[in-house]
């Protein structure tokens, strides 16, 4: 079943095609501009969201970048993107994928935002503040090589990228054990590949 990644290189895309790259299998790029072309009918009934990233494989269509990333590790098991269902380190790589996407993201976007969330109302967030999230994170990234042990899967794609693009653009605090985990996570081969095309992507589809 033939892969199509729906992206724009200035979007969460990145993380899809680093996913992509990992696994190793063909795909194809369709760039989708911001504005107008996100919101046509032919792509509306790709993602009636009207946003990337999304990816059709086969018959199958998915969007959320976590989504994609945990169906992406599940259809190409021979990756090692995610560890064995049923496995000691399942509920570990479900929690920290979902971490980043229902605390990690959500508390950044806010905390740049200039939201602020009264102390007696964290309750009524799901990541209940800015601080505690980059503390539980930097705990997190500290521990081992990876998010999970020496592991590496889908959920250092989804967490690390958001590290690595919050250092970049001073949106987190540069905390060593952030900076440690992304300059681990940078030097895989297939970030690299993916980056780099992404970059020359940029370049010619601003």
């Amino acid at each position: 079943m033939s892969l199509i990644l729906y992206t724009n290189p200035m979007s969460r895309g990145r993380m899809v095609r680093w996913a992509l790259e990992e696994i190793g299998q063909p795909y194809e790029t369709q760039i989708i501009h911001y504005g107008p072309p996100m919101k046509t009918p032919e792509y509306l009934a790709i993602n009636p969201m009207g946003k990337v990233p999304a990816l059709r494989h086969g018959e199958a269509i998915i969007t959320e970048t976590a989504a994609i990333l945990a169906y992406l590790a599940d259809a190409f098991p021979a990756a090692g993107l995610a560890p064995p269902p049923g496995s000691a380190l399942r509920g570990a790589y479900y929690r920290w994928l979902f971490f980043g996407a229902g605390c990690f993201e959500p508390a950044v976007l806010n905390h740049n935002l200039g939201v602020s969330i009264p102390p007696e109302r964290a309750g009524m967030v799901g990541y209940g503040s800015f601080e505690a999230v980059m503390n539980v994170t930097e705990a997190a990234v500290s521990r081992s090589t990876y998010i999970l042990g020496e592991e590496f899967s889908a959920a250092d794609i989804y967490l690390g990228a958001q590290i690595g693009f919050g250092l970049r653009f001073d949106s987190i605090a540069r905390r060593p054990a952030f900076e440690a985990y992304w300059g681990r996570l940078q030097h895989r081969p297939a970030y690299q590949r993916a980056n780099e095309t992404d970059d020359k992507l940029l370049a010619t589809h601003p």
